[in-house]
Order: structure tokens, then sequence, then C-alpha cells
């Protein structure tokens, strides 16, 4: 292990105990007793996302999320059957569509189900976002060809699996793939910040990160060992508090820019507007946050764009 990789794990501890402090004291002045389909008021007046360049291209400081649209809420199987319910194709199309006037050009593309149905759609009713796309598909080809991402990267979860099975190869193999074949920006997505930094200490060839800011890849063993023996049902959904320090300290030791998300946790914050804070706050000027829509109950949309463009400005 080089001394790079050893400084980053040893003091990863001790910072996330004093950003994990921080922003708890955030989330109890700003959040309180909450109703959760309450709307946070907002000021009148356009609301525009500010953008950062990424490649040879600006994008929104925040990225449209794609799991709600097809149904993956990474809580529960009522509320994931309540958004595949939801989600239509017109309402997929709807919701790309009013994003945009919020300043919002770059989307998560996923390749599943009618995703490129969808797409397709949104931009034969003349949709121009940037796809930012996870890629999963066992050829990169299959992707690349069907929709022409400017951007990709191996899907956290794809990358986590060959991590724990001592594969990591694969994942390089399939980046260099991505690179052959055109995509302009590539990329690596975790959910571990440790794997992101191991990737960064062999000097991979890719152009950016994208990382949960919460590990939801720890093994039982390692979940019994901080719950004292205990394992919680849905181990594989286990969202703690003091994780996001350690994936924003990752963020900023690299000068590659980085994609954050989940930092809402999948639903589970208590102050929407506080994780956006102190994300702002955590990541460099570069980096972006990703975010899911689900504005069924409360116009999402809106108030996500006006916490990015409050918070995610970047100083001239």
């Amino acid at each position: 292990m080089s001394d790079t990789r050893r400084a980053f794990l040893q003091s990863t501890a001790a910072l996330a105990t004093g950003l994990a402090g921080a922003a708890s004291a955030v989330s109890a002045q700003e959040t309180g007793a909450r109703d959760p389909f309450a709307s946070v008021p907002v000021p009148d007046g356009e609301i525009k996302v500010p953008k950062v360049k990424f490649g040879k291209v600006e994008i929104s400081r925040m990225i449209l999320g794609v799991n709600q649209f097809y149904g993956f809420a990474h809580y529960n199987s009522i509320l994931s059957a309540l958004m595949k319910d939801w989600y239509t194709a017109a309402k997929v199309v709807d919701v790309l569509q009013r994003c945009e006037k919020y300043g919002l050009n770059a989307y998560n593309y996923w390749h599943i189900s009618r995703s490129q149905a969808d797409w397709e759609r949104y931009l034969a009713e003349g949709g121009r976002m940037h796809l930012v796309a996870q890629a999963t598909t066992n050829d990169p080809a299959e992707l690349v060809n069907a929709v022409k991402p400017m951007a990709a990267y191996a899907q956290g979860d794809k990358t986590d699996t060959a991590y724990l099975a001592g594969k990591m190869d694969t994942i390089r193999d399939y980046c260099k793939k991505l690179r052959d074949l055109g995509v302009t920006m590539v990329g690596v997505g975790s959910h571990i910040p440790e794997v992101l930094a191991m990737v960064e200490e062999q000097g991979w060839d890719v152009d950016f990160y994208a990382g949960c800011v919460y590990n939801r890849r720890r093994t039982p063993e390692q979940l019994r060992k901080l719950l004292g023996g205990e394992l919680p049902e849905m181990p594989a959904e286990v969202y703690l508090q003091d994780d996001p320090p350690r994936m924003y300290k990752f963020f900023r030791q690299t000068k590659k820019p980085c994609v954050a998300f989940k930092i809402l946790s999948a639903g589970r914050v208590a102050s929407p507007e506080a994780a956006f804070k102190q994300a702002f706050q955590s990541i460099k000027p570069i980096d972006v946050v990703m975010v899911g829509m689900f504005p069924r109950f409360k116009d999402e949309l809106k108030e996500n764009a006006y916490f990015t463009s409050r918070y995610g400005v970047v100083a001239s």
C-alpha cells in the first residue's frame, strides 16, 4: 500500500467525525419536526442552476438522476412500485423538459427497460440534454451505439462487485473499451471511497469519478462489526450519517471532476436543503451532484433547482 493511500485511509475516520458533527449541527438547526411532503418556500423570480466545465462542454451543477423513472427507489418495494406506476413515458419526458427550464442540461441515462425509447421521444420533442450515462451492459458497445453518451462511467455496483471479488482489472478494461468506443469523458463509479482512492493511486486512464456519498456496499461482516454483532434488515440499503464526509474527502483530494450521488440518502434525510448545502460546501468547485426526482407529492424539481442555485454557485 502506498503512503498516499495509507494516509487517506488513516485520516478518513478523524475527518469524518469532525465533518459529520458539523453536518449534524446544520441538520438540527435547519430541520426540526418536518412534514416530508411539505414544500420549502422558494423565493419568487427565475431559478437557474449554475454550470461548470466538464470536459469540452459545460454541464449543470446538478445532473438529473434516473432511478425514480424506472422504479428503483432504494427504499422499499412499495415506493419502488409507486414510482414505476406513476412514471409513464409521457411523465419521464415532461420531467426532462421541465428540468431544462431550470437550467439542467445533463441526465444520468441508464440503458434499461424502456429508457432508450423514452430518450428518443424526448429528443424528438426537442430535448437537448447531455448524457452522463451509467455503463452497466456487459458489452459497453451496446450502450454507446444505442445513445452515444457524451460521458459514461462504470456503474458503482458493477465496480464494487468486481472490487469485492478481487477483479478490478475487469473494470479497468471496461473503461478502456468505453474510451476506444469514442466516449469523450470516461469515469469510474463506486459506493466505497477507498475504491476510488485506489483507482486514483493506480493512475487509471479515466476523466472523472462518480461516488455515492453513502457506502451501500458494506459486507455483512463489516455491518456486524459496526453494529455490535447485529445485522439489519435490507443490509444493502444501510445509510450511515457519518458516511458523506468520507466520500467528500476523496473528492477534494483528486484534481479530477467528481459526481456526488445519493446526497439525499434515497429520501432518508430529514432536510434535503441541509444535504444540498453540505454537499456543495464539501465538494470542489468543478464537482457536481446527481439527484433523482419524484414530483408526485410536491415540486421537487423546483426545490432542488433552488437549492442548487443557492448553494452551488461557483465564485468567479
